[in-house]
Order: structure tokens, then sequence, then C-alpha cells
């Protein structure tokens, strides 16, 4: 099932609702959080294409023992250190162009109000219970680990062995306390089933098979609060002060918050659609989550998306290291469309990717500039006098297979085929796997124009040779077309911009509008008045 078709309808529209997760609050953003956000508002803006009535949120998670450690460290009261990494948050948001709709903060009152009748309505339904808990908890993970989940490892910088979790790295230490209890055992046969009879649940295929693999050697009960005396930053239990929610219960619910959750009625777009998380969170949001939604009788997510992480040098991103990237600086040296196309093409969905300024560039001369830019540059310079007002009626013709020449048949096949081919990646949130189909494209365009030289039949006088350079110029402006078209959730302001100077209206810019010949009957007046003056060329300038 794709991401856009898994939409629901209600009142006449198509409704698709896209979640990132809460990101913490324990430090300033890095390019992992870029690449959720970008990866996110892709897929919310693709499901704009096809016309869905969307709603994308994000947001901080802020309670914890491990953000109550930080501000006191840091001198400050939990709320304003709080405040001030996620003013950092949201301004990341805004500087990466994510079209989010809704920004949550877990310290909001609204919050606040969602979580306590979430834990009360598992309480009247029988599935949380006060009792003794021990075992090995990561303060840096906000949990609980079992014998097996565990394993020791040598401290390259102390030189001395402790107990990490497996899963994540982070030292942990032997915790044993009182507190309540979430039945989790008793969700195990239904999660199997949710992930087995839905294939498409957790995404890609490594990711599912590592949570069935979790579920198939068993579950334990969830610890869901800490006694207050060790943790006070939080929600309290309702009904006990003595004890707060945990914090995953906690930032779990906010998917339902930002929808208006408890619903005096029905919710406008919960459950979501597909839920954008990196993969060190995959257990709590494909296990945890869904169990808790079907102790409250909530509908489950469609669709829980797991990526990879991003590497320097093949080797994890770390502060100790100095190899950690910031967004904000990288925004300001390639611009926000270039590093949002790179992160997208390069990056991981099953496997990691790895950053490098070298690889920026690389993408920024060979693709954008060399194959998109240059494309465009080449056929709407002046000397070819690419006559757009004709493309439509050019089209219509080249729809009928008796009139395409047998030197355009290549071409015109992959342009028919390739709004498909993308569909089928993009559909899987494998969008850089469709951003490479479309500059295979594009490098093949670019091979037509250049074994049919434009700039050699328009200086004939001959009018089969002038209607010649126009029907190469179609093909080589509609390869840009289509192929700026369908990279408009990736790249919205360069794509849009191509799209003026091609004289295509927002209303002709739709998934739809992909196909062969599509776009140009809709070219009006107004439409080739408001094309830019400027050279499309300077769209992509030399990056030092």
């Amino acid at each position: 099932m794709s991401l856009a078709t898994q939409a629901r309808s209600s009142q006449g529209k198509d409704k698709f609702y896209v979640t990132q997760p809460i990101f913490y609050v324990n430090s300033d953003p890095h390019i992992g959080h870029f690449y959720t956000a970008v990866l996110a508002d892709t897929i919310k803006r693709y499901a704009d294409m096809q016309g869905k009535l969307t709603k994308m949120s994000a947001g901080t998670d802020e309670h914890g023992l491990k953000i109550q450690q930080a501000a006191e460290r840091a001198g400050k009261d939990p709320l304003e250190f709080c405040t001030q990494y996620s003013d950092r948050f949201r301004d990341l948001q805004r500087a990466s162009k994510a079209s989010v709709t809704d920004f949550i903060r877990t310290t909001d009152a609204k919050h606040y109000r969602a979580v306590e009748h979430f834990w009360n309505v598992l309480v009247e339904r029988g599935y949380i219970y006060k009792g003794e808990h021990s075992g090995w908890y990561a303060v840096s993970d906000e949990a609980f680990y079992t014998e097996s989940q565990i394993e020791e490892r040598l401290d390259e910088k102390t030189g001395i062995h402790r107990k990490v979790a497996i899963e994540s790295g982070q030292p942990v230490e032997w915790v044993s306390e009182v507190n309540y209890k979430f039945k989790l055992t008793e969700f195990r046969d239904r999660l199997v089933d949710w992930i087995e009879n839905n294939p498409d649940a957790v995404y890609p295929v490594i990711r599912r098979n590592e949570v069935l693999g979790w579920l198939q050697s068993g579950l334990e009960d969830l610890s869901v609060s800490r006694p207050r005396s060790r943790q006070n930053w939080g929600i309290p239990v309702p009904g006990d002060s003595e004890h707060t929610v945990y914090v995953w219960i906690d930032a779990l619910v906010n998917y339902a918050t930002v929808d208006g959750y408890p619903w005096t009625d029905k919710p406008e777009f919960f459950p979501p659609d597909v839920q954008v998380v990196g993969k060190d969170i995959v257990r709590f949001h494909a296990v945890y989550w869904p169990a808790l939604l079907m102790a409250a009788e909530l509908p489950l997510p469609k669709r829980i998306l797991a990526h990879a992480h991003w590497t320097m040098g093949s080797q994890k991103m770390s502060k100790s290291k100095g190899n950690v990237v910031d967004p904000f600086e990288a925004i300001k040296q390639y611009g926000v469309d270039p590093i949002r196309f790179f992160m997208i093409r390069n990056g991981g969905i099953a496997n990691d990717g790895d950053y490098s300024s070298d690889e920026v560039m690389v993408r920024y001369k060979k693709d954008l500039a060399g194959q998109l830019g240059n494309l465009a540059s080449r056929c709407l310079s002046k000397a070819l006098k690419a006559d757009i007002s004709k493309f439509a009626k050019i089209a219509q013709e080249q729809q009928d297979n008796n009139l395409v020449s047998s030197r355009d048949t290549d071409l015109r096949n992959v342009l028919i085929q390739i709004p498909n081919m993308v569909k089928q990646q993009f559909d899987k949130g494998e969008f850089g796997r469709g951003l490479g189909l479309i500059f295979d494209m594009l490098a093949l365009a670019n091979k037509h124009i250049t074994d049919n030289e434009p700039w050699n039949l328009v200086k004939s006088s001959d009018t089969d040779s002038k209607c010649r350079v126009q029907v190469i110029l179609f093909y080589s402006l509609e390869a840009v077309r289509i192929a700026a078209t369908m990279m408009q959730p990736v790249m919205p302001e360069k794509t849009r911009a191509i799209l003026q100077h091609l004289a295509i209206p927002p209303a002709a810019s739709r998934w739809n509008d992909t196909q062969f010949g599509c776009g140009w009957k809709d070219i009006s007046a107004d439409s080739m008045l408001g094309r830019p003056t400027s050279s499309i060329s300077q769209l992509f300038p030399k990056l030092d």
C-alpha cells in the first residue's frame, strides 16, 4: 500500500497525517534531525501534490531524568532550559522549509491533560498495575533493558569495562524500585499478527524483521513510571504524586494530542498515515506505541517508516570526534533546496548515509547544475528561440506514434514511463531511489539534445528545420518540466522557479501533471508574462 493511497476520506476530502518524532531537548539540532524533518516534509508535500488534505506534526520531548540532570548542570530551571532548545528545533523546522502544521511541546498544558486522560484509560481497562521493578537502566535512553539486551564493553576514553545497552551503546546501571507497570506481555501475539498481516506497517524490511525478532523472543511488562524522589521533572501520575509518568508514555501520546485528544467526537486525522522515526527509536514506536493504542482501543498507525542514520567518513557522528554537522551552517553554505536534495538523494532508509562536503558538491555540480540546470539553460537560451506557446500543440502531435521521429523514440518512451517508475519508489518512501531515476532520465535528455544539435538547425531558413528545432526543444523542456514537477516535494523553491521559467502555473504542477505532454495546455497569457526575466542558469550558481 502506498504512502499516499493510505489516506482516509472524510466529508469528501482525503486526509493524510504524517508525524515527525518529537526531538529531545538536551542539545542543539544536528544534521540527523534535519534529515528526519526533510524526509517527513517530503512525504507530506508528496501527498499535497496528490490533492490530499495534509497534517504534519513536529515538536520537542521535554521531560525525563536526562533533561532534569542537564538543566541542573546548566544551572537553569528545567522549563527555561527546555524552552531554549525547543526554540532551536522550531527554528530548524523553519530553516529547512518543513511545512509543519502543528508544533507541540510536551510541557504544553493540553498535552498534560491528554497524558492524564490516556493514563486513566489504561488504568480503567486494567492494563496498569503497581509492582517492584528491577533492571538495567540507561539514563540516556530513558529505558530499562533486560540481561539479554546488555553487554560489557571497553570504554575507550577511560579504559574501563562497563555494561552498556547493546541497542544504543549507552551505559546502564542496576535499578530496583517500586513503580507502575504496563501489561505489555498481553499484546505480544496481537503485535505479531498486526505486523504479519500488514507488511507495510514497519518499513524497511530490515526494521520489520528486527521488530518481529524482538516480539518472538518474548516481552516483559513495561515500567511506566519513575519515583518522583528520583525524577521530578515530568507529568505526575494521576492520583499518585509520588510517581512521574515514564517519559516515553508521555512522548508517544503527543501524536494524539496534536489532533485534539481526548476527542469529544471523532479525531480529524488520527491515526497517522506515516510516522517517520530514526532506527534507534523503532522499538518505542513499533512495539510500545501500538501496544498502548491497542490497550486504549485506539486505531494503529498505518506505517512506521524507520530511516537509517548519518555517518561521516563511515564513522558515527559525535561531538567528541568533532564530526557533528550543524544543519544551520549547511543550509547557509549550500542553500536550503540543494542541501535538502543531497540529504534525500544520499540519505539511507535501510542503510546509513555518509555525509561529506565533497559529496554535497558532487551532487550539486553533477546533478543540479550539470544535468537539470544545464539542460534548462541550454534550451531556454535566446539563440535557440524556444517557443513555449507551441508546446501544447507539439505535445498533442507527439502522442500519435505515427508522428514521432525515430530520433525521439527512446526519450519519448522514458518520459512516458518515468512518472509511474518514480511513483513506485516515492510511494514506499524511497525518495532517493526515485531521484536517481529522474536524473537518469535527465541524462538521456541531455544526450538527446546533444545528438540532435538544434544550435545548428536553428541557423537554417528551412521551415522543416525550424519546426524540428521546436520539437527537439519540446522534448528537452518536457524532461525538465516532468523532473521539476516530480521533485517539488524535495526542492520546493528551486522547482517552483524552474516551472515559472517554463510558464507552468501551480494549478498544472500536481502529480497527475507529470504525465507526458500535460501542463503545457494550461499555459496562459498571464503565465507567459509572469516568467522571470533572469537567466535560469542563476538558479544554480557556482558554489565555492
